[in-house]
């Protein structure tokens, strides 16, 4: 006989409806979601192959490639976290032996690396303190000496909050024969971005930061150039899950099944990207600035640096030093349970001697920064 494992009355009468608390979320991400956006999660699910449901999938590619500013025709959300999508950049392109440079100033960068060796690639790196940024002239002789199949760099570095410039960069690759591949995870819906106007084949992004969306819907796009790599490989992809070649029947004019799609996530980035595109791209790249400028000025006023160049510095996620003398675990602990504030700690190499402030999407406002600064205020003079 089979015997069942119960729950106790003293259990069972524990298990309340879910409340969580209401958090400002001002750290690396997750941010805030626009209550559209929360709203379009709540709707009621249709199947994964309902046409209703395609013509959605259809309007979130159309979307997807304006906030990206291209035309790949190959621009999807894949089912999953930034990190899936970041995983199916190498996957789909690296084959055993290919020369994958990668430019490491952050812990995103060695992600990078890691992966591209789990799928057979030669992995090479040029490095810069984490903070700094690559020039066009050490990328160039970078190219030059490595000539590598595939080029990776993050935009927008999510550990230490510096932006990459890519003036240039795509040109240099096409006259290396090599692809471009860009991390805009922090960047995509809060930064300038021109992908086609740079020359990037491949990038990826997630749904919870500057798009103001939850986790597990994430931008992926590839160009022409890229999928023809893809279509003349000699081996199959790794991962099946993640291979484009059977996500582009799905997504495309076949719709062909492969797997059951996150709906109601994909309702939520859908709405994210239409209030992107109701505000304007030029517009929602301004007021991601002007408030991040506004925050600069607020958290100098009361004694706090940043830790990248102001040129470099991202709109949407800002490195603020810990000052000497002070527990940075126990200042983000003190905002977030006496506050309802969270901010991130550094990672790897900036690990406590920073916090990681974001300012994204929904959370982009002055009144984000006026409530931060009050707290930090209160906590520090504690």
């Amino acid at each position: 006989m089979t015997s069942t494992i119960s729950i106790n009355d003293s259990q069972r009468l524990q298990l309340s409806p879910l409340e969580v608390p209401n958090r400002l979320l001002l750290g690396p991400g997750p941010s805030n979601a626009h209550p559209a956006v929360l709203q379009a999660m709540n709707t009621t699910p249709l199947g994964h192959l309902d046409p209703s449901f395609l013509a959605l999938m259809d309007e979130i590619q159309s979307l997807l490639r304006y906030v990206w500013q291209t035309e790949n025709p190959h621009t999807i959300a894949v089912s999953g976290t930034g990190t899936a999508a970041m995983e199916a950049t190498l996957a789909n392109t690296v084959e055993p032996g290919d020369v994958v440079l990668i430019g490491v100033a952050g812990y995103f960068g060695n992600r990078l690396v890691d992966m591209a060796g789990r799928y057979g690639g030669d992995v090479r790196t040029i490095t810069k303190p984490w903070g700094q940024v690559f020039s066009l002239d050490e990328i160039k002789t970078a190219l030059e000496t490595h000539k590598p199949a595939i080029f990776a760099l993050v935009h927008a570095e999510t550990s230490t909050g510096a932006r990459q410039p890519l003036e240039g960069v795509g040109e240099l690759c096409r006259k290396h024969g090599t692809l471009l591949l860009l991390d805009t995870v922090t960047s995509l819906g809060g930064v300038p971005i021109f992908l086609d106007e740079w020359g990037v084949d491949l990038a990826y992004s997630c749904s919870q930061k500057g798009l103001g969306c939850s986790p597990g819907a994430s931008p992926f796009t590839m160009s022409p150039r890229a999928m023809e790599k893809v279509q003349k490989r000699e081996t199959k992809v790794a991962n099946w899950y993640l291979d484009m070649l059977l996500l582009g029947k799905y997504w495309g004019s076949d719709r062909t099944y492969h797997h059951t799609a996150p709906i109601n996530l994909y309702y939520g980035l859908r709405e994210a990207l239409r209030l992107v595109a109701e505000e304007g791209l030029a517009s929602c790249w301004q007021r991601h600035q002007k408030n991040v400028e506004y925050l600069w000025e607020q958290l100098e006023s009361i004694g706090l640096k940043m830790h990248v160049a102001k040129e470099y510095r991202l709109p949407t996620l800002t490195t603020v030093c810990i000052p000497d003398g002070v527990d940075g675990k126990a200042v983000a602990r003190q905002l977030l349970l006496e506050h309802n504030i969270e901010v991130g700690g550094g990672l790897g190499e900036l690990a406590g001697k920073v916090w990681r402030v974001g300012l994204m999407g929904f959370n982009s406002r002055p009144e984000s920064v006026d409530r931060l600064v009050e707290a930090l205020k209160e906590v520090l003079s504690k």
